[in-house]
């Protein structure tokens, strides 16, 4: 599905009844990656997926966006769709935008997958995602997907505007943003994640009231390499 948001086209899916929870994939990727979530959390919840502009089959911008531009984004169109309140899951890129959107608007509660929110280095980050998710016998076809939608397209355009969101997203510091978090907030991590080091989990944990960090095998997919006990903490949590 297509909703035109500030003159952008932003493609969606959305499915299931009850409570809303809103899936934020990380950077290069889109929908697919968050689906295996929504698809097992649908049967009691109302799901909202959608591929950030410049990604997947969403429109790309015209300048180079900031993280805060990608929140007031997602709040133009969850305001179109209706969802009020929502819960935000975000990965990684998607961490990023939760933290902001849950810092300035209304959630009921917070999950952040591997989600970075101090400046980080930004050489190399597009092949460390590709060999981390190669590494994940199972998700072989989503390391295809996310090196579709990573590659010529992300990053090597003429006019090259992804790769100036992608440094303004790397060089952007969410510290004070995450003071102000105070909803009920759930932290997963990888142990052995490679892109963002699982220390700062714990520095999360801290600065939010309200949250638990919980720290499992796996690397910065941790929440696909243990999708099934995954899926159980956030039921529980939700």
């Amino acid at each position: 599905m297509i909703k035109k948001i500030q003159n952008l086209k932003i493609n969606y899916v959305q499915y299931g009844k009850g409570k809303d929870v809103v899936l934020l994939h990380g950077w290069g990727q889109n929908i697919e990656m968050m689906e295996p979530l929504g698809k097992n959390l649908c049967e009691n919840n109302r799901i909202t997926i959608l591929d950030f502009p410049g990604f997947g089959s969403s429109q790309k911008p015209e300048i180079a966006y900031t993280i805060y531009d990608y929140t007031t984004i997602l709040h133009d169109f969850l305001e179109e769709l209706k969802v009020n309140n929502p819960i935000l899951i975000g990965h990684s890129f998607g961490g990023r935008v939760a933290i902001c959107y849950a810092s300035k608007y209304e959630v009921s509660k917070l999950v952040l997958l591997a989600s970075p929110f101090r400046s980080q280095e930004k050489r190399g980050l597009k092949i460390k995602i590709l060999k981390s998710l190669k590494k994940i016998k199972c998700l072989d076809g989503l390391a295809e997907v996310a090196k579709k939608h990573m590659g010529s397209r992300d990053y090597r355009n003429a006019d090259g505007v992804m790769r100036e969101i992608l440094v303004n997203t790397v060089t952007a510091n969410l510290e004070n943003e995450v003071k102000k978090i105070n909803v009920p907030t759930l932290i997963i991590w990888g142990e052995n994640d490679n892109e963002v080091p699982v220390s700062e989990a714990k520095v999360l944990e801290k600065m939010i009231p309200d949250s638990a960090a919980i720290i499992l095998k796996g690397t910065h997919y941790a929440y696909l390499e243990n999708l099934n006990q995954v899926i159980s903490i956030l039921r529980n949590f939700i």
